[in-house]
């Protein structure tokens, strides 16, 4: 199986007189498994970090499968974007997903949110 990755921005609001950043969601759905989607992932990543995007979620409601690669492909995500000054958050992870998280002790590193609007709320503080 591989990895279907689909992008949006969602314009930030406005603060005073200066707009907010806008925010790039990444809905990934598939796998993220060594020859499965994790070069897809990190390639998606550093092109919207080129791209001057900041602030990503990344939706993994659809990622039905996950290994060690593709959790290692999370946190390089994680350090690249912080590297930049940004901010990357989950969103809706799947069960297996989020089962891998809670015992690589992951879900401590990441800001996890059920709902997008958890997570768009979130970045705006």
């Amino acid at each position: 199986m591989r990895l279907d990755l689909t992008t949006r921005t969602i314009p930030g609001a406005k603060r005073g007189t200066h707009p907010a950043e806008p925010v790039t969601v990444l809905e990934l759905s598939g796998s993220i498994t060594l020859g499965g989607g994790s070069l897809e992932l990190r390639q998606q990543i550093r092109d919207l970090l080129e791209a001057g995007s900041k602030k990503l979620v990344l939706n993994l409601a659809g990622v039905l499968q996950m290994d060690s690669s593709g959790i290692a492909e999370l946190v390089s995500a994680l350090l690249a974007v912080r590297q930049k000054g940004g901010s990357l958050m989950l969103m809706m992870p799947s069960e297996r997903v989020e089962y891998l998280l809670k015992i690589t002790k992951l879900n401590t590193a990441f800001e996890i949110h059920a709902n997008e609007y958890a997570a768009l709320n979130s970045l705006e503080k």
